[in-house]
């Protein structure tokens, strides 16, 4: 377990205010995303607490600038629960649970780990809206690659297109770097976890994330140089521009039909 101290660490960030000074706690955090709830851990203190509720609220605004969306895209329209210091499990610094749509950081291991937890969530959330028969509790990511049947929509389409940049090579017909390179450790790890797609897909989204002119090591590192991406578990090269694109076309047109719905009402949207 981390020292106390860690508390007190502060992470490189460059980016726009969010804060403008001002002590931010979590309950805030809550009202301006309109999180369905947030937990924190009963041994989180109290100077752990301001520290951590500061550096979410950075994150998440910088998260929501890079995605050039509004703040219910965070919260996925109020359906995504957060829990901080509480509910960890051995060896595992972040996770998502599906059912209970909640994703949850350790107190002192967690940070660099949002964006990735973040899309696990949005890969969730969208399942069934991109498909007419994704089985409960399905990743559209895999629903996707298992040829589930897609309902029709160009949001939709942008979104088949970013998993498609991340699965497959440029012909569409075989695996793609990534995907190749996620298999081989699996192979060698006897285990089956980098090369889900679901998982692919969020360490995409990471180094999507990573490569923005806004940079926040709370909410993510690691995508350039670290043991993971020097094994090519990471985008790398060509493959790593295409699914910078995909990505980038999929969230501005996400963007633009969220606030069209904000200003005009309901719309068809996928999300």
């Amino acid at each position: 377990m981390a020292a106390p101290r860690d508390s007190r660490r502060t992470f490189f960030r460059r980016g726009p205010e969010h804060r403008f000074g001002e002590i931010i706690s979590f309950a805030e955090v809550r009202k301006r995303y309109d999180f369905r709830s947030i937990e924190i851990g009963r041994w989180v203190t109290r100077a752990e607490n301001e520290q951590a509720a500061a550096h979410f609220y950075d994150a998440l605004g910088d998260l929501m600038a890079i995605l050039n969306g509004p703040e219910k895209l965070i919260s996925l329209r109020g359906t995504l629960a957060f829990q901080y210091g509480i509910g960890g499990r051995p060896g595992v610094v972040a996770h998502y649970t599906p059912a209970t749509r909640c994703f949850s950081l350790a107190k002192n291991a967690g940070p660099g780990s949002i964006a990735h937890e973040w899309f696990h969530a949005l890969d969730h959330y969208l399942a069934d809206k991109c498909f007419s028969d994704a089985p409960k509790g399905v990743f559209a990511s895999k629903a996707w690659l298992h040829d589930a049947t897609p309902v029709p929509h160009l949001l939709n389409d942008r979104l088949f297109a970013c998993f498609k940049a991340i699965m497959l090579d440029p012909s569409g017909d075989g695996p793609s770097e990534l995907c190749r390179a996620s298999m081989a450790m699996d192979k060698q790890l006897n285990s089956l976890y980098y090369s889900l797609p679901e998982e692919m897909c969020a360490r995409a989204f990471e180094a999507f994330v990573q490569d923005q002119p806004i940079c926040n090591h709370f909410l993510v590192k690691g995508t350039r140089s670290s043991k993971e991406a020097k094994l090519g578990l990471f985008p790398q090269g060509e493959q790593r521009q295409s699914v910078h694109q995909a990505f980038r076309d999929y969230f501005d047109l996400l963007g633009v039909a969220l606030r069209r719905v904000a200003d005009n009402g309901p719309a068809t949207a996928s999300t």
